[in-house]
């Protein structure tokens, strides 16, 4: 079968089509990159350290063509994509360090002379299943971290950011078989979780629980990012424009496709009110620049059933709402009330530019609306008091909590994932990811003996 990629914004745009390799072709990618991965360790922390850097410097070198080719491919805004670029280099140049990094500890005997060490050593290949939301930052910090420690890795990417990952590929530069990137759909991706040493994960919750069965079942290291219901709490003394203007891009920004979007708006008494004028006004001013299209056609007709059975069921559409006149698959930034509690938008992530309203009596029930989901990976608070902005995050179950910001940023450096079904094992990024990509070893040196 062939692997297709469209233009989102034109679908008559055919980005780039592949074949997909099958089975046994990713069985020998990864026999290929377990021969290579001992040579790969041996060449020492210099080595590795010299390659990460050379590759954040064709990143940057490369920076407009690939930003032109993240638009193109998954329809992300311009200025979006630019600082996605940007923040790939940056993830390869922070990884570029870590080789030197301390990969273990000395410590004292419990009785008589000799040595303990523990040491931290790559488990051999990495398999890396990348969405295709963030199709060069997502694949760059799964395999940055993997190849500073000494791992080698083989990517599959999902289908609709194909072009994205093999041009990275391309720019990594690396020897033959330390960084392998396989086009595929569902029969690649199995094959890597069956084949890999070492499994990270980020897409649907569905398939990651699968991923993570596999793995498990097989005794291999596994870590999953399955998405969220994202909450923002807005107290009443919150700056009620501010509010606003961060929500509605953490709702619409890149038409809402990112697991740390806003999908549930939470205000606390007197606030949702003001709050609600004037999160529909930011919301119908989002254009283009800020949202464009959903990834495909699926998606779109996903959302238009979703929002229209809302509607059905009882809810208001206080913005939006509709599917724009235009070529692309674009839905317009949509903002709803009184949706059903039983209704898949209050209780599923849909991946759109689609947020719900709901008010709270008082800080406790927006809390408990707030902690009242399956997947708690990022929520924002929206206060002018520290000392409320401390206790609502001390009360929160999400792995990321964000205070006067939008629940959408990610800072590459520190440890992402979240609580529940939100994620599966250790997290992503930061110095956690080298931890990940490294099992501990506890070595023992006694002394030999007389000479």
């Amino acid at each position: 079968m062939t692997i297709t990629s469209y233009n989102p914004a034109d679908p008559t745009d055919l980005v780039v089509a592949v074949e997909e390799p099958g089975a046994e072709a990713v069985r020998a990618a990864v026999g290929r990159a377990r021969a290579a991965q001992g040579g790969r360790l041996a060449a020492g922390a210099g080595a590795r350290s010299a390659a990460l850097g050379r590759i954040a410097e064709a990143v940057e070198a490369h920076a407009e063509e690939l930003a032109a080719l993240i638009v193109r491919e998954v329809g992300k805004p311009l200025a979006e994509a630019r600082g996605e670029v940007a923040r790939t280099a940056a993830i390869w140049r922070y990884y570029a360090q870590a080789p030197y990094e301390p990969s273990g500890a000395v410590h004292e005997t419990a009785a008589g002379p000799g040595l303990l060490l523990t040491r931290r050593r790559p488990y051999g290949v990495a398999g890396l299943i990348a969405p295709w939301n963030f199709p060069l930052a997502i694949p760059s910090w799964k395999a940055a971290p993997a190849l500073a420690v000494g791992n080698t890795a083989v990517l599959k990417p999902a289908p609709e950011a194909t072009a994205c990952a093999l041009r990275l590929a391309e720019l990594a530069g690396l020897p033959a078989d330390v960084f392998t990137v396989l086009p595929g759909g569902a029969e690649e991706g199995q094959a890597l979780v069956d084949a890999a040493d070492v499994v990270s994960f980020t897409g649907s919750t569905g398939v990651g629980r699968a991923v993570v069965r596999a793995a498990t079942g097989r005794g291999v290291p596994v870590q999953a990012e399955l998405g969220g219901l994202n909450a923002a709490l807005v107290l009443p003394d919150a700056d009620i424009d501010l509010a606003a203007g961060h929500l509605a891009a953490a709702i619409a920004g890149y038409a809402g496709q990112k697991c740390t979007a806003t999908s549930r708006v939470i205000a606390v008494g007197a606030a949702y009110q003001p709050l609600r004028e004037a999160l529909v006004k930011s919301l119908a001013a989002v254009d283009d620049s800020v949202c464009g299209p959903v990834v495909n056609a699926a998606a779109r007709e996903r959302l238009v059933l979703a929002v229209d059975s809302a509607v059905e069921a009882g809810a208001t559409v206080l913005t939006g709402g509709r599917v724009p006149e235009r070529a692309g698959w674009y839905v317009e930034p949509t903002l709803l009330t009184d949706v059903p509690a039983e209704h898949p938008l209050a209780g599923e992530e849909f991946f759109g530019p689609i947020a719900l309203l709901h008010a709270a009596a008082d800080l406790d029930e927006a809390i408990a609306l707030a902690n009242d989901t399956p997947h708690s990976l990022a929520t924002s608070v929206h206060t002018r008091s520290l000392d409320a902005a401390l206790a609502v995050a001390d009360r929160l179950d999400a792995g990321m909590i964000r205070v006067n910001a939008p629940s959408s940023g990610v800072d590459f450096h520190l440890p992402f994932g979240g609580t529940k079904g939100a994620s599966h094992g250790e997290r992503e990024q930061g110095r956690a990811a080298l931890e990940f990509y490294t099992v501990s070893r506890t070595i023992s040196v006694l002394p030999g003996g007389d000479a």
